[in-house]
C-alpha cells in the first residue's frame, strides 16, 4: 500500500489562520495546539492512494492448445488449419463432417473447387460449398487468417434455406405449368372460333364453347385452391382458439362435398353426442369437402363413400372418409400431400382435380394439431383418417 498524501493546501490554510489569531493577541500555545489538531484531522481524512495499475501487455499470445479450447464449444463447425493441414476440429465440426478429417489436407477433406479456391486466398474470404455433408447440402465456408501460418475455417449450414428456395422455385414452376394448360386450351379454341367465324359448324362450335367453359372453371378452381393454400399456410402456426362442435360441421360439409348429383352415394355413420374441438369452422368445412369430393371422384362412379366420426383413444375425435375405388399403389401414398402430385395426371385433370386438395388438407390438420393418415389397397379402396384433439376442460 502507498503512503497517505499530505494535504498541503489544508496545512497552509491552518498555518495562515493560526498566524492571524496570534497577531490578534490570542495565546500562542493555544493557537498552536488548535493548528496541530486541524492538520492532523486533515491528514486522517485524506483518501488512500489508488492501487497501482498493472501494465497492460501490448499483445496476447495464444497457444495452439488455447486456440483449440477456445473453438471447441462454438455452436458452428470450426476447423483450425496449419497451412493447409487440419490440426483441430471442434465438436460441431466433428459431428458435421467427421473426426477423420483431423490431420488431413483440407483440400482433400473438403473436395470442392470453391473450397480449394478459398484456401488459396491469402486474405481469406467466403464461398458456398455444395454437397459437403450430403448430395443436397449447402454450406457457407469462411476462411479467417490468424497469422502467416494458422487460419480458422468456419462453416454455416445453409441447407434449410436452399431447400426453402428450391421448394418455392418448384412451386412457381408447377403452378405456372398448371395455369398454362387450361389457358392454352381456352386460347386455342377461341382462336379457332374467331378464325372460322360464321363458317364453323354449330355442333362443333357448341363443343368448343363447352370445352372453353370447362377449362375456365378448371382455371377458376385452380386459382381458388392456390389462394386457399396460401391462406392456410399463412395461418399454419396460429392455433385456433374457438371451441366448436365437430359433428354438425362434418354432416353439412360432407353433403356439400358430395353435391346434389352424388348425394345418394354418401353414407354417414356419425356417432351421437358432441365432439368439442378448438378449430376454425371454415377450414374444417373445407377439409371435409375436399376429402369427400376426392372420394367421390376417384372412388368409382357407382360405389358408396362412407363418412364416419367417432371418439378415439387419448381424447381424440376420429373422422374417416372411405371409398371403394381402385385404390392407390403403395409407392404413391407418401407423396399424396405434395402440391400438384397426381398418381394419374390424365385422369385427375379429366375429373377436374387441381392436385392441391390433399396439400390443403395436410396444412389444415397441422394447424389444428391433428394427425392425417392415408391407407389404401389396390382394387379395394382408400381410407383417409383425420384425428383431432378434443377439448377436455369445462
Amino acid at each position: 500500500m502507498g503512503e497517505r498524501p499530505l494535504p498541503f493546501s489544508g496545512i497552509a490554510l491552518a498555518l495562515i489562520t493560526g498566524a492571524v489569531l496570534v497577531a490578534a493577541g490570542m495565546d500562542f500555545w493555544l493557537v498552536g495546539g488548535a493548528c496541530v489538531v486541524w492538520i492532523g484531522s486533515l491528514w486522517l481524512l485524506a483518501p488512500p492512494p489508488p492501487p497501482p495499475r498493472m501494465q497492460e501487455p501490448d499483445s496476447v499470445k495464444m497457444t495452439r492448445s488455447g486456440m483449440r479450447d477456445m473453438i471447441e464449444h462454438s455452436g458452428l463447425p470450426v476447423l483450425m488449419l496449419d497451412g493447409n493441414r487440419i490440426i483441430s476440429a471442434n465438436a460441431a465440426a466433428r459431428e458435421a463432417i467427421g473426426a477423420h478429417v483431423v490431420g488431413q489436407d483440407a483440400r482433400v477433406a473438403l473436395r470442392h473447387p470453391a473450397a480449394v479456391d478459398l484456401l488459396a486466398r491469402p486474405r481469406g474470404g467466403s464461398a458456398t460449398v455444395q454437397g459437403l455433408t450430403g448430395p443436397r447440402s449447402s454450406w457457407q465456408m469462411t476462411r479467417q487468417p490468424i497469422d502467416e501460418r494458422y487460419c480458422l475455417i468456419e462453416l454455416v449450414n445453409r441447407t434449410a434455406e436452399a431447400d426453402v428456395s428450391r421448394a418455392h422455385t418448384d412451386f412457381v414452376a408447377n403452378a405456372s405449368h398448371e395455369l398454362r394448360t387450361p389457358l392454352a386450351s381456352i386460347i386455342g379454341y377461341m382462336e379457332t372460333l374467331e378464325d372460322e367465324g360464321e363458317r364453323v359448324d354449330p355442333k362443333q362450335a357448341s363443343k368448343f364453347y363447352g370445352t372453353v367453359l370447362r377449362e375456365a372453371r378448371r382455371l377458376q378452381a385452380l386459382v381458388d385452391d392456390l389462394m386457399s393454400l396460401s391462406r392456410v399456410e399463412a395461418e399454419k402456426h396460429d392455433h385456433p382458439r374457438e371451441k366448436i362442435d365437430l359433428r354438425p360441421i362434418i354432416l353439412q360439409a360432407a353433403r356439400d362435398g358430395a353435391g346434389p348429383n352424388r348425394i345418394e352415394r354418401l353414407v354417414c355413420n356419425i356417432s351421437e353426442g358432441t365432439f368439442p374441438v378448438r378449430g376454425d369452422s371454415r377450414q374444417l368445412e373445407q377439409l371435409v369437402r375436399n376429402l369427400v369430393d376426392n372420394a367421390m371422384k376417384y372412388g368409382g362412379q357407382d360405389k358408396p363413400v362412407t363418412v364416419t366420426l367417432d371418439h378415439g383413444t387419448r381424447e381424440m375425435a376420429v373422422f374417416t372418409v372411405r371409398d371403394e375405388g381402385e385404390g392407390i399403389a403403395p409407392e404413391h401414398i407418401p407423396h399424396l400431400t405434395r402440391r400438384f402430385y397426381r398418381t394419374d395426371p390424365g385422369r385427375s385433370r379429366a375429373q377436374g382435380g387441381t392436385g392441391l386438395g390433399l396439400a390443403i388438407v395436410k396444412h389444415i390438420v397441422e394447424r389444428h394439431r391433428g394427425r392425417l393418415d392415408i391407407s389404401s389397397k389396390l382394387n379395394k379402396g382408400t381410407s383417409v383418417e383425420v384425428k383431432l384433439p378434443l377439448v377436455t376442460e369445462d
